[in-house]
């Protein structure tokens, strides 16, 4: 990866971090630290051991970040890092039964992506940790860390068309529950 002066403010952080430069490298590890922890601890269901494999994580990040080719997609790079390593732990001790990734049914919608109100919104991040595995992951990396489509879908490994169906389906599944 080159460094390029244009690039915006984050990606040059990325940049210069790739390059060996070490006070970006601390920089960018302690700015994503907390939301792939946060991340990691969904998936497992477990603080504790979300910090365990977070480790991991940010070791791998560290040994692959100069083989990102964009810098702008550092977010979505260490999310697919991260999910890998937690469903991989998930796996490992079966402390909590996971659903595949393709668990969830496809729901063709015409509309780019869903609508919330401000109630929804604002009850989102506790309802979110009852959805199903599958659709959960997708809501909470595409509304709570705000990653876009296109970066969830790089994040998990999926076509858009499937994070878009998901997040439909995990929204769904939150309406009705906020409407109770």
């Amino acid at each position: 990866m080159t460094f390029d002066p244009h690039l915006p403010a984050g990606a040059a952080l990325v940049a210069r971090a790739a390059l060996g430069d070490s006070p970006s490298l601390d920089r960018l590890l302690r700015a994503i630290q907390q939301p792939l922890h946060d991340h990691i601890a969904y998936i497992l269901g477990d603080g504790d051991a979300a910090s365990d494999v977070l480790q991991d994580v940010l070791l791998a990040i560290c040994r692959g970040l100069g083989r990102l080719s964009d810098p702008r997609l550092f977010r979505a790079w260490s999310f697919r890092i991260a999910t890998r390593a937690a469903l991989r732990a998930a796996r490992r001790e079966r402390s909590r039964e996971t659903v595949a990734l393709d668990g969830v049914p496809e729901i063709s919608r015409t509309d780019p992506e869903p609508a919330f109100d401000a109630e929804l919104v604002g009850a989102l991040p506790a309802q979110v940790a009852e959805l199903p595995p599958a659709c959960g992951i997708v809501v909470r990396l595409r509304y709570l860390e705000e990653l876009s489509l296109g970066e969830v879908a790089e994040a998990l490994d999926l076509p858009v068309g499937t994070v878009k169906s998901r997040a439909a389906y995990g929204v769904a599944l939150l309406r009705r529950r906020l409407a109770r």
